[in-house]
Protein backbone atom coordinates (compact mmCIF):
# COMPACT_ATOMS: atom_id res chain seq x y z
CA UNK A 1 0.00 0.00 0.00
CA UNK A 2 2.67 2.36 0.79
CA UNK A 3 4.53 1.44 -2.54
CA UNK A 4 0.84 2.68 -3.81
CA UNK A 5 0.61 5.36 -2.48
CA UNK A 6 4.27 6.64 -3.78
CA UNK A 7 3.04 6.06 -6.61
CA UNK A 8 -0.55 8.16 -6.78
CA UNK A 9 2.68 10.82 -5.37
CA UNK A 10 4.83 10.09 -8.28
CA UNK A 11 1.97 10.82 -10.98
CA UNK A 12 0.19 13.95 -8.97
CA UNK A 13 3.99 15.21 -9.50
CA UNK A 14 4.06 14.54 -13.03
CA UNK A 15 0.02 16.49 -13.65
CA UNK A 16 1.76 19.10 -11.75
CA UNK A 17 4.71 19.71 -14.10
CA UNK A 18 1.93 19.12 -16.57
CA UNK A 19 -0.40 21.56 -15.67
CA UNK A 20 2.60 24.34 -14.81
CA UNK A 21 3.50 23.64 -18.66
CA UNK A 22 0.48 24.40 -20.11
CA UNK A 23 -0.04 27.56 -18.02
CA UNK A 24 3.12 29.06 -19.05
CA UNK A 25 2.39 28.42 -22.35
CA UNK A 26 -0.95 30.01 -22.05
CA UNK A 27 0.30 33.18 -20.02
CA UNK A 28 3.31 33.42 -23.21
CA UNK A 29 1.19 33.07 -25.81
CA UNK A 30 -1.24 35.90 -23.72
CA UNK A 31 1.50 38.00 -23.42
CA UNK A 32 2.93 38.25 -27.00
CA UNK A 33 -0.94 38.64 -27.92
CA UNK A 34 -1.30 41.46 -26.05
CA UNK A 35 1.98 42.67 -27.52
CA UNK A 36 0.77 42.49 -30.68
CA UNK A 37 -2.63 43.77 -29.60
CA UNK A 38 -0.96 47.50 -28.63
CA UNK A 39 1.96 47.33 -31.22
CA UNK A 40 -1.35 47.24 -34.16
CA UNK A 41 -3.22 49.61 -32.74
CA UNK A 42 -0.29 52.42 -31.88
CA UNK A 43 -0.20 51.58 -35.56
CA UNK A 44 -3.56 51.83 -36.27
CA UNK A 45 -3.44 55.07 -34.22
CA UNK A 46 -0.58 56.55 -36.15
CA UNK A 47 -2.20 55.88 -39.15
CA UNK A 48 -5.33 57.78 -38.42
CA UNK A 49 -3.60 60.73 -36.94
CA UNK A 50 -1.85 61.00 -40.27
CA UNK A 51 -5.06 60.81 -42.12
CA UNK A 52 -7.44 63.05 -40.56
CA UNK A 53 -4.23 65.43 -40.62
CA UNK A 54 -4.60 64.61 -44.64
CA UNK A 55 -8.25 65.21 -44.58
CA UNK A 56 -8.03 68.39 -42.86
CA UNK A 57 -5.01 69.58 -45.17
CA UNK A 58 -7.45 68.80 -48.44
CA UNK A 59 -10.48 70.34 -46.84
CA UNK A 60 -8.51 73.80 -46.69
CA UNK A 61 -7.15 73.53 -49.81
CA UNK A 62 -10.81 72.54 -51.33
CA UNK A 63 -12.30 75.76 -48.99
CA UNK A 64 -9.77 78.14 -51.39
CA UNK A 65 -10.20 76.85 -54.20
CA UNK A 66 -14.07 76.71 -54.28
CA UNK A 67 -13.71 80.00 -52.82
CA UNK A 68 -11.80 81.63 -55.94
CA UNK A 69 -13.92 79.82 -58.45
CA UNK A 70 -17.17 81.51 -56.63
CA UNK A 71 -18.95 78.20 -56.43
CA UNK A 72 -21.07 78.05 -53.17
CA UNK A 73 -21.12 74.66 -51.20
CA UNK A 74 -20.21 74.08 -47.51
CA UNK A 75 -17.35 72.72 -46.65
CA UNK A 76 -16.24 70.53 -43.57
CA UNK A 77 -13.17 71.47 -42.38
CA UNK A 78 -12.48 68.50 -40.49
CA UNK A 79 -13.48 65.89 -43.00
CA UNK A 80 -13.40 67.56 -46.53
CA UNK A 81 -16.90 66.25 -47.22
CA UNK A 82 -19.20 68.89 -49.33
CA UNK A 83 -23.00 70.32 -48.86
CA UNK A 84 -24.44 71.34 -51.89
CA UNK A 85 -27.68 73.04 -51.78
CA UNK A 86 -30.75 71.58 -53.80
CA UNK A 87 -31.23 75.21 -55.20
CA UNK A 88 -27.79 75.03 -56.83
CA UNK A 89 -28.57 71.16 -58.85
CA UNK A 90 -32.60 70.75 -59.15
CA UNK A 91 -36.08 72.54 -60.16
CA UNK A 92 -38.03 71.83 -57.34
CA UNK A 93 -39.52 67.92 -56.82
CA UNK A 94 -37.58 67.22 -59.60
CA UNK A 95 -34.34 64.86 -60.01
CA UNK A 96 -33.19 66.03 -63.80
CA UNK A 97 -29.82 67.85 -63.19
CA UNK A 98 -31.15 71.60 -64.57
CA UNK A 99 -28.68 73.59 -66.56
CA UNK A 100 -27.44 75.76 -63.69
CA UNK A 101 -26.91 72.38 -62.09
CA UNK A 102 -25.18 71.34 -64.76
CA UNK A 103 -22.85 74.29 -65.30
CA UNK A 104 -22.23 74.41 -61.39
CA UNK A 105 -20.86 70.80 -61.09
CA UNK A 106 -18.59 71.40 -64.62
CA UNK A 107 -16.54 73.41 -62.02
CA UNK A 108 -16.98 72.10 -58.95
CA UNK A 109 -16.12 68.03 -59.82
CA UNK A 110 -13.26 68.62 -61.29
CA UNK A 111 -11.90 70.49 -58.26
CA UNK A 112 -12.74 68.13 -56.00
CA UNK A 113 -11.60 64.98 -57.96
CA UNK A 114 -8.79 66.36 -58.58
CA UNK A 115 -7.59 67.91 -55.49
CA UNK A 116 -8.79 63.97 -53.50
CA UNK A 117 -6.63 61.90 -55.94
CA UNK A 118 -3.59 63.98 -56.28
CA UNK A 119 -3.34 63.40 -52.79
CA UNK A 120 -1.98 60.00 -52.56
CA UNK A 121 -1.67 60.03 -48.70
CA UNK A 122 -5.31 60.32 -48.31
CA UNK A 123 -6.67 58.22 -51.17
CA UNK A 124 -4.75 55.25 -50.08
CA UNK A 125 -6.97 55.44 -46.86
CA UNK A 126 -10.21 56.23 -48.26
CA UNK A 127 -13.13 53.31 -48.52
CA UNK A 128 -15.36 55.34 -50.45
CA UNK A 129 -16.45 58.28 -51.93
CA UNK A 130 -20.34 58.43 -51.15
CA UNK A 131 -22.71 60.87 -53.22
CA UNK A 132 -25.82 61.03 -50.40
CA UNK A 133 -29.58 62.68 -51.30
CA UNK A 134 -31.05 64.63 -48.59
CA UNK A 135 -34.59 65.55 -48.58
CA UNK A 136 -36.58 68.06 -46.28
CA UNK A 137 -39.44 66.27 -44.34
CA UNK A 138 -42.40 68.00 -46.05
CA UNK A 139 -45.46 65.87 -46.66
CA UNK A 140 -46.40 65.23 -50.34
CA UNK A 141 -49.83 65.53 -51.44
CA UNK A 142 -51.57 62.48 -51.45
CA UNK A 143 -49.76 60.33 -49.75
CA UNK A 144 -51.42 59.59 -46.03
CA UNK A 145 -48.86 58.08 -43.79
CA UNK A 146 -44.96 58.85 -42.57
CA UNK A 147 -44.11 56.01 -44.04
CA UNK A 148 -45.30 56.31 -47.55
CA UNK A 149 -43.94 60.14 -46.86
CA UNK A 150 -40.16 58.18 -46.16
CA UNK A 151 -40.53 56.15 -48.91
CA UNK A 152 -41.18 58.68 -51.45
CA UNK A 153 -38.22 61.06 -50.24
CA UNK A 154 -36.21 58.18 -50.27
CA UNK A 155 -36.96 57.68 -53.81
CA UNK A 156 -36.00 61.32 -54.61
CA UNK A 157 -33.21 61.65 -52.64
CA UNK A 158 -31.46 58.28 -54.21
CA UNK A 159 -32.46 59.28 -58.14
CA UNK A 160 -30.96 63.50 -56.88
CA UNK A 161 -27.35 61.51 -55.86
CA UNK A 162 -27.34 58.95 -58.59
CA UNK A 163 -28.08 61.77 -61.15
CA UNK A 164 -25.00 63.98 -59.53
CA UNK A 165 -23.09 60.24 -59.93
CA UNK A 166 -23.78 59.83 -63.15
CA UNK A 167 -23.16 63.29 -64.20
CA UNK A 168 -19.70 63.56 -62.44
CA UNK A 169 -17.89 61.55 -64.88
CA UNK A 170 -18.57 63.90 -68.17
CA UNK A 171 -17.15 66.44 -66.22
CA UNK A 172 -13.17 67.69 -66.95
CA UNK A 173 -11.95 66.09 -63.69
CA UNK A 174 -8.14 64.23 -64.92
CA UNK A 175 -9.50 60.93 -66.48
CA UNK A 176 -7.02 59.51 -65.19
CA UNK A 177 -8.89 59.11 -61.76
CA UNK A 178 -11.70 57.24 -63.44
CA UNK A 179 -10.69 53.64 -62.64
CA UNK A 180 -10.21 54.23 -59.16
CA UNK A 181 -13.37 56.73 -58.96
CA UNK A 182 -15.40 53.66 -60.22
CA UNK A 183 -13.79 51.52 -57.73
CA UNK A 184 -14.88 53.91 -54.67
CA UNK A 185 -17.83 55.55 -55.81
CA UNK A 186 -20.91 54.92 -53.79
CA UNK A 187 -24.76 56.74 -54.33
CA UNK A 188 -27.08 56.52 -51.16
CA UNK A 189 -30.84 58.08 -50.40
CA UNK A 190 -31.21 59.28 -46.84
CA UNK A 191 -34.71 60.36 -47.41
CA UNK A 192 -35.61 63.09 -44.64
CA UNK A 193 -33.79 61.17 -42.04
CA UNK A 194 -30.74 63.55 -41.40
CA UNK A 195 -32.40 66.97 -41.38
CA UNK A 196 -31.05 70.19 -40.74
CA UNK A 197 -31.90 71.62 -37.20
CA UNK A 198 -31.11 75.12 -36.90
CA UNK A 199 -32.33 76.66 -33.91
CA UNK A 200 -34.76 73.92 -32.78
CA UNK A 201 -36.31 73.47 -36.18
CA UNK A 202 -36.04 71.96 -39.36
CA UNK A 203 -34.22 74.49 -42.12
CA UNK A 204 -36.39 73.01 -44.83
CA UNK A 205 -34.02 74.92 -47.45
CA UNK A 206 -31.13 73.21 -45.94
CA UNK A 207 -32.26 69.70 -45.61
CA UNK A 208 -32.75 69.65 -49.20
CA UNK A 209 -28.97 68.97 -50.18
CA UNK A 210 -26.82 66.45 -51.82
CA UNK A 211 -23.46 65.61 -49.93
CA UNK A 212 -19.53 64.18 -51.21
CA UNK A 213 -18.64 62.46 -48.37
CA UNK A 214 -15.30 60.69 -47.67
CA UNK A 215 -15.48 57.61 -45.58
CA UNK A 216 -12.28 56.27 -44.34
CA UNK A 217 -10.81 53.12 -43.88
CA UNK A 218 -8.60 53.23 -41.27
CA UNK A 219 -11.09 54.96 -38.81
CA UNK A 220 -13.62 52.29 -39.22
CA UNK A 221 -10.64 50.14 -37.82
CA UNK A 222 -10.20 51.96 -34.84
CA UNK A 223 -14.18 52.56 -34.00
CA UNK A 224 -14.52 48.49 -34.34
CA UNK A 225 -11.72 48.46 -31.24
CA UNK A 226 -13.47 51.88 -29.64
CA UNK A 227 -11.13 53.94 -29.95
Amino acid sequence: MAILGKKNKAAEGDNNIFWTTMADLLLGLAIIFMTLFVLAITGFSQNAVQQKQEQIKVSEELTQKLKKENINAEVDKMTGDIKISDLELFNVNSYQLSPKGKAYLDKLIPIYVNTIFANTELLNGIENIVVQGHTDSQSFQGLKTKDEQFVKNMELSLKRANSVAEYMFKTGYNKTYSPKLRDILVVEGKSFSEPVIVNGKEDYAKSRRVELKLTVKRWDILQAFGF
